[in-house]
C-alpha cells in the first residue's frame, strides 16, 4: 500500500494538507502528515534551538513508524522548504523510501542551507540580520510569518481565494531561523532514491521551459534530464494544496507510480529547438564580429539605421554556440540587413537572473559601440528584445533617449517571475512603461506561451491601457515560445512578416 508522507513549506503545518489528504485517503491511499517542531508540532521548549536536524528528525519519527509495518511503500512529498528535512530523512532512510516527490520545491545540495533557495535577497539579507542579533545560526530567532500581502515574497499567490489566503495568514506560524540556517548534510545515499518533480507553472517554468534550459546547456537540468526524472505540472501558484487540492492529489498518486514528462537527453542525434532553422529562408549576409557584437551589414554606404536583438535567458556561460549565433537572431539579423538597415546580434552576460545588471551594461556598452560606427545612422536605432532579455528593456522604457526609435519584444517577459526574488528590481518593464512617452512598442505574442510569462505580458498590457502607452500586439497563432524555430507555420511567417514591418516603418518613418 502506498503511504504519503506529507512535509509542509516554510511557516506552515499539516493544516494545509487537510483537503490534499481527504482526497488521497478516498482513493484508497494512506496518509501521514509530519508536524514539524515549532511548526504544527510540538512547540520548543524553552531555549531550544530549533534547526533543521530537529526537523530531520521529525520526519524520521514518522517514517520508521511507518517502515514498522510491513506492505507499507513510502512516498516522501516536499513542499517548499519542506524538501530540506525530507531530503535529510531520506538520506538516512534511503532503503525504505519508494520516491521522494519535489513539490514546487529547489534542488538541496549537500553542505547548502535552506535559506540559499529562498529566491528573494532582501528576504534573505533580512532573515541574516535577524540570525546576527539570535547567536549562531540563529539560535532560539524565529523569522515572523508573512503579512497577508506578503505572501507573494516567498512564492505566488495565484489561485488561492481570499478565504484560502486569509486562513493561510492566520494559522501561520513563525520559522525557526535555525532551519534556514543549518547547511544540509548529505552521504549520497539519498541519490539512489527515485524522484518526480511537481512544477507549479503559475509560480515558475513549465516542462517546456526546463527543456529549453536542458538544450542550452544548464548543467544541473541537464543532469536531471541523463537521470531520467519525471515531471508533472499544475497551472497554479505556490500553494497547490489549497489552490487545487484535488488536481495536486490526482498529481501525486500519477508521481508514486513514475509518471510524469521525462526531459530529452542533449545528443548530437538530436536538434535542440533553439538550434533548429529560422522559419524564413534568409540568403547569407556579410558579417563583421567585434568583441562580443556582430554587424550584419545591407548594401550601400550607409548610414544605416540598426536593429539591435537582444537574446533571452539565462544562459549558462558555458553553452555552445553562444546566443548571436542561434538561428533565430542570426536570422532575424539577416532578414533586416535585405531591407537595408544593419542587423546586430550579441551576446550578454546574464547567466542567472542574478546577472540583469551586468547584462543590461553589456547591452548598453553594445548600444554605443553600434551607434559610433560610421556606417549606423546612430539616430535611428531599435532595440528587440526576446524572452529572459525582456525585463533589460525597462532601462530603455524608463526616459527613452530620442534616438531610440521603437523597441520591439518577442515572447518577453516583462515582469519578474515571482520564483526569482527580484520583485523590487529596476528590470519590470511593467512598472517603467508609465515613463515611456509615445515610444513605439512592437510586442509579438505566442499564443500558446507559458502560463506564468503569459500572466507578465497581460500586465503590461494592462498597464499599456492604463497610461496610454503607444503598444502594438501581433499575435502567432498557435505559437510557442521560441517559435521561429519551432513552429514553422504560415501564420508564424506571416507573424513575422508583420512585426519586422511594424518595426522597419518605425525606423525608417
Amino acid at each position: 500500500m502506498t503511504v504519503f508522507i506529507l512535509v509542509a513549506g516554510a511557516f506552515t503545518g499539516p493544516h494545509v494538507w487537510r483537503d490534499t489528504a481527504a482526497r488521497l485517503a478516498a482513493d484508497g491511499t494512506e496518509v501521514r502528515t509530519v508536524a514539524l517542531t515549532a511548526l504544527g508540532g510540538r512547540p520548543a521548549d524553552p531555549g531550544e534551538a530549533v534547526d533543521l536536524e530537529t526537523h530531520v528528525a521529525d520526519v524520521l519519527a514518522v517514517i520508521d513508524a511507518v517502515a514498522a509495518e510491513t506492505g507499507r511503500e513510502i512516498v516522501l512529498v516536499g513542499h517548499d522548504y519542506g524538501i530540506h528535512p525530507v531530503l535529510g530523512a531520506a538520506d538516512r532512510r534511503a532503503g525504505a523510501i519508494a520516491r521522494i516527490v519535489y513539490l514546487d520545491a529547489g534542488m538541496p545540495r549537500d553542505g547548502v542551507p535552506a535559506l540559499a533557495a529562498v529566491p528573494d535577497q532582501r528576504l534573505r539579507e533580512e532573515v541574516m540580520e535577524r540570525a546576527a542579533g539570535s547567536g549562531e545560526r540563529g539560535a532560539g530567532g524565529e523569522l515572523p510569518p508573512p503579512a497577508r500581502d506578503a505572501w507573494s515574497r516567498w512564492g505566488s499567490t495565484a489561485g488561492l481565494s481570499g478565504a484560502a489566503l486569509d486562513g493561510l495568514t492566520a494559522l501561520a506560524a513563525p520559522q525557526p531561523l535555525g532551519t534556514l540556517l543549518q547547511p544540509l548534510r548529505l552521504t549520497g545515499a539519498v541519490a539512489d532514491v527515485p524522484v518526480t518533480g511537481v512544477l507549479c507553472t503559475s509560480n515558475g517554468p513549465g516542462v517546456d521551459m526546463l527543456q529549453i534550459l536542458v538544450d542550452v546547456g544548464d548543467p544541473a537540468l541537464r543532469s536531471l534530464a541523463e537521470a531520467r526524472v519525471p515531471f508533472l505540472e499544475l497551472p497554479t501558484g505556490h500553494w497547490p494544496m489549497l489552490s487545487c487540492p484535488a488536481a495536486l492529489a490526482e498529481t501525486l498518486i500519477e508521481a508514486a507510480s513514475g509518471g510524469g514528462h521525462r526531459l530529452a537527453v542533449a545528443d548530437a542525434s538530436r536538434t535542440p529547438a533553439h538550434l533548429r532553422p529560422f522559419l524564413l529562408d534568409v540568403p547569407e549576409r556579410p558579417r563583421e564580429r567585434t568583441g562580443n557584437t556582430d554587424l550584419y551589414l545591407p548594401d550601400g554606404p550607409g548610414p544605416h539605421p540598426a536593429v539591435v536583438f537582444v537574446h533571452g535567458g539565462p544562459v549558462p556561460a558555458e553553452a555552445r554556440p553562444t546566443p548571436r549565433d542561434w538561428p533565430t537572431l542570426t536570422g532575424y539579423a539577416r532578414h533586416v540587413a535585405g531591407q537595408g538597415v544593419v542587423g546586430v546580434t550579441l551576446d550578454h552576460r546574464l547567466h542567472a537572473v542574478t546577472g540583469y545588471e551586468v547584462a543590461a551594461a553589456d547591452v548598453a556598452d553594445a548600444v554605443e559601440r553600434v551607434r559610433a560606427d560610421p556606417r549606423v545612422d546612430a539616430d535611428r536605432i531599435v532595440l528587440w528584445f526576446f524572452s529572459g532579455g525582456g525585463p533589460i528593456m525597462a532601462d530603455w522604457l524608463t526616459d527613452p533617449p530620442p534616438w531610440l526609435r521603437c523597441v520591439a519584444a518577442n515572447y518577453p517577459i516583462l515582469s519578474p517571475l515571482p520564483s526569482w526574488g527580484l520583485g523590487d528590481t529596476r528590470f519590470h518593464p511593467v512598472r517603467a512603461l508609465s515613463r515611456a512617452g509615445s515610444l513605439p512598442v512592437v510586442l509579438v505574442r505566442a499564443e500558446r506561451e507559458s502560463a506564468e510569462i503569459a500572466a507578465t505580458v497581460e500586465e503590461f498590457l494592462a498597464e499599456a491601457a492604463r497610461c496610454g502607452a503607444n503598444v502594438e500586439v501581433i499575435d502567432v497563432p498557435e505559437g510557442r515560445h521560441g517559435f521561429e524555430t519551432l513552429d514553422p507555420t504560415d501564420g508564424a511567417r506571416e507573424a513575422v512578416h508583420r512585426a519586422v514591418g511594424a518595426v522597419l516603418a518605425r525606423l525608417k518613418g
